[in-house]
């Protein structure tokens, strides 16, 4: 062992001979690697950031799961009150898990001005509305504040806003049905705009506004305990399958509990595909850097030929020389690893901090940036599965040593 050990010392430092062939191979091998660790942690970080991006994105206008009346009712608007009097309401004690409860109520509308008008929702909220995740999607302006008395204070977004050409510190009417009924004299309000948000997300950002929820209550003529729907977070999206069944058992019979994914469908079929095209990414570097690896071994073991069979001509065994070659490999293969993680991560830590490269068209992905997310467990794993598959693949390889005959290999030039 001690003697496989130093053999390879001597092939990993280059010291056995002075001029090697077999040097730009390594050195390409070694660059395979680097530059495949650097796309697999692109890919994994990319994909999963915009993942992530989009999911908030979901749910900071929805909540992780929404609870409402059953009812006929597929579009956003409140028709049907819930009462705001519930067991899990404002604490859901019943599940682990659940970081919030809010209650919330939508009414469909036309914003009115001197020039133009488009349809909108109107989104009510109160007090125990959770604007943190919001606090991202702010472009100018503030958070409205309902805290006290009914007031007038909105938030819209900034495509709304370009297209009724109106900014902060405006005022608008807005005009709502009573109870679906058309013929009937609408309701009008006048509000003024505190805050634009953007959240890139055109299907939500081109309809929603935020209202004080009174407004919403007294329009449809309910009693400040009735509410449209309670929208709940979770703590880790992960479980949101399992909670959404456990939430459901939890509430009473009247009560309907529906998860976003169930919601848009859609966008959570198509990220899901992000998944597939990670996986395709990691399997094809590591089949090239495998592969550039394989070469290198290869040309190695021809370099390396009579010293081969010196040491079977001294009694050494198939597989104890093998060790020494894919001792010598894993080396390699862990500098490769090295230069790849530091560059990769660097990458990833300034694309994260400066946001620098953007998609060329942000309304398909919802997103202005390419968002970035890596944790160290992903590190880990990924360099450990990267060094474990290429070890395996260099195994067949590795075989043509036991074919070397010790006569011919001393001979050999």
């Amino acid at each position: 062992m001690n003697l496989e050990l130093f053999i390879a010392k001597r092939l990993i430092t280059g010291k056995e001979h002075k001029i090697s062939i077999s040097a730009p191979i390594i050195k390409i091998a070694i660059a395979a690697i680097a530059i495949g660790i650097v796309m697999m942690l692109i890919a994994i970080a990319t994909g999963v950031g915009l993942k992530h991006k989009i999911r908030e994105k979901v749910s900071a206008f929805n909540g992780h799961i929404q609870i409402s009346n059953y009812d006929n009712n597929t579009s956003e608007v409140s028709v049907i009150p819930v009462s705001l009097e519930q067991d899990f309401y404002p604490m859901f004690k019943d599940v682990d898990g659940v970081r919030h409860v809010q209650a919330v109520a939508t009414k469909g509308g036309i914003i009115r001005t001197e020039e133009t008008f488009e349809g909108m929702l109107a989104k009510g909220v109160g007090t125990d509305y959770d604007w943190n995740v919001f606090e991202e999607y702010l472009v100018e302006g503030r958070i409205p504040d309902y805290t006290g008395r009914l007031n007038d204070e909105v938030l819209i977004s900034r495509l709304m806003a370009n297209r009724l050409q109106l900014g902060v510190n405006d005022t608008f009417f807005s005009f709502f049905l009573k109870d679906g009924d058309a013929s009937r004299v609408p309701n009008n309000r006048r509000f003024e705009i505190v805050g634009v948000y953007d959240s890139g997300f055109e299907e939500f950002d081109a309809n929603y506004i935020f209202v004080d929820i009174r407004h919403i209550q007294r329009i449809n003529k309910w009693s400040e305990n009735e509410i449209g729907n309670f929208e709940v977070f979770l703590d880790v999206f992960d479980h949101l399958e399992e909670k959404s069944n456990e939430i459901y058992g939890k509430t009473p019979s009247n009560l309907d509990a529906i998860n976003i994914k169930s919601k848009y469908f859609r966008i959570f079929e198509w990220i899901g595909l992000f998944d597939f095209n990670i996986a395709l990414i990691i399997g094809i570097m590591i089949i090239v850097g495998g592969i550039n690896m394989i070469t290198a071994l290869l040309v190695l073991i021809l370099e390396r030929t009579q010293m081969i069979g010196v040491l079977k001509a001294l009694g050494s065994e198939n597989w104890s020389i093998r060790k020494v070659f894919l001792y010598n490999a894993a080396y390699l293969i862990g500098i490769g690893l090295l230069w790849g993680n530091g560059l990769g991560l660097g990458l990833l830590y300034l694309q994260d901090k400066y946001r620098w490269f953007k998609f060329p068209n942000p309304e398909e992905y919802y997103i202005e940036y390419i968002p970035v997310h890596m944790d160290i467990p992903t590190v880990i794993l990924l360099n450990f599965g990267v060094m474990l598959l290429c070890l395996l693949m260099l195994l067949v390889p590795s075989y043509i040593i036991t074919k070397i005959s010790p006569v011919k290999a001393i001979k050999f030039e």
